[in-house]
């Protein structure tokens, strides 16, 4: 907790206090409300406290035409992921997962909500995540003294020459759309479909490099170490939002978004979709918007991912049973996954550009027609 806060202070300077009102509001709310009505309060608050500030960026940059701190870029950021470990902690109180800490005096009291406020600035998960569920985290802590896990340096090693594997490939492709586009301005013509395929691949590149920094950083302190193996070997794949060759290789939009930042695709299941009785799946990409900061781009990419996930359900199940060779199968593997290549290179690109201007302008190419199949598909079946 200590080197959390350390950390959000050099990272973040004046703008770490956003961090840390959010740790002082969750552990004042823990201890003063009752478990029943604690994820009410946690959620309504922290959400609305995020969303102030993800509002205050957009007023920024497209009122006052100035360009964000990069610090308080960095706080918000740390804020997202915050929302996550007191939400999930406040879900954990409501369901009777953890326990609220009682004691008989006042300094038991205090010295019993320690865990929770080390959770919320434990340094691993303060600038990447992946979110550890605090029950997870606290048994880690209380264990180190007696039995700490197995050396990670292996997996550390080796997670950090796949890190560096990424990087290459990165570097690789942007050169690539460098030249490229040389050759667009000087012809005067729209991004073609591999253009636009690679810059979306690029984009999602740094998404696989960021995960696995932080994974490397988590099994350096000795988080994420699966114990009772079938195979008998040591996995330290217990925080992991996901294996870059396993979410490229999806053969379908659902299963994308099922593996894509994995814990964070866990927590919003647990959230919004279980709790809405009514279109689950839109409140969840509804709210996956707004939680992103609801930027012009997150709308239009959130909804209409989730108008292509539920597109792919309508398609597989009414294709599924006419699949009854092995070459019909195959053939359907191979066209979804071109089709979920380009929806997901759509999506990555209007989420991450954000703008209005931006979104307007990739709506203009012709790789843009791939998406509205999902619509097509929905009115058809």
């Amino acid at each position: 907790m200590f080197g959390g806060a350390i950390l959000a202070v050099l990272t973040m300077g004046p703008y770490s206090i956003l961090l840390f009102i959010t740790a002082t509001m969750f552990v004042f709310l823990v201890h003063f409300v009752e478990p029943v009505d604690v994820h009410h309060w946690i959620f309504g608050l922290q959400m609305c406290w995020q969303t102030f500030w993800h509002f205050y960026m957009q007023y920024q940059q497209y009122w006052l035409q100035e360009t964000a701190d990069s610090r308080l870029l960095l706080a918000t950021s740390a804020l997202m992921l915050l929302s996550q470990r007191v939400t999930s902690v406040s879900m954990d109180l409501q369901e009777r997962k953890v326990c609220r800490p009682f004691g008989r005096t006042y300094q038991s009291k205090i010295c019993s909500l320690i865990p929770f406020l080390s959770y919320t600035l434990y340094f691993p998960a303060l600038l990447g995540g992946p979110l550890c569920p605090f029950k997870s985290y606290v048994a880690f802590v209380e264990q180190m003294g007696c039995r700490t896990p197995p050396s990670p340096y292996a997996i550390v090693l080796w997670k950090i020459l796949q890190v560096l594997f990424l990087l290459v490939l990165k570097y690789l492709l942007s050169s690539f759309l460098q030249l490229s586009i040389a050759n667009l301005s000087s012809s005067q013509e729209s991004p073609g479909l591999l253009w636009v395929w690679i810059f979306s691949l690029v984009l999602r590149l740094n998404y696989y490099t960021h995960w696995k920094i932080s994974e490397c950083v988590n099994n350096a302190a000795g988080l994420g170490y699966c114990k009772g193996c079938l195979n008998g070997g040591e996995l330290w794949n217990g925080l992991s939002d996901g294996n870059p060759l396993e979410i490229e290789s999806s053969t379908r939009i659902s299963m994308f978004a099922r593996r894509w930042n994995g814990t964070t695709a866990a927590w919003l299941r647990r959230l919004v979709f279980q709790r809405c009785s009514r279109a689950p799946q839109l409140m969840t990409f509804s709210f996956s918007a707004l939680w992103h900061g609801l930027y012009p781009g997150h709308i239009v990419g959130f909804l209409g991912w989730a108008i292509a996930v539920q597109g792919d359900y309508k398609l597989h199940s009414y294709i599924k049973p006419k699949l009854t060779t092995p070459w019909k199968k195959g053939l359907y593997a191979c066209v979804g996954w071109a089709y979920t290549q380009i929806v997901i290179g759509c999506i990555v690109l209007a989420t991450e550009l954000q703008s209005f201007v931006a979104v307007k302008l990739l709506w203009t190419t012709r790789i843009a027609l791939v998406p509205l199949a999902s619509v097509v598909i929905l009115i058809i079946l």
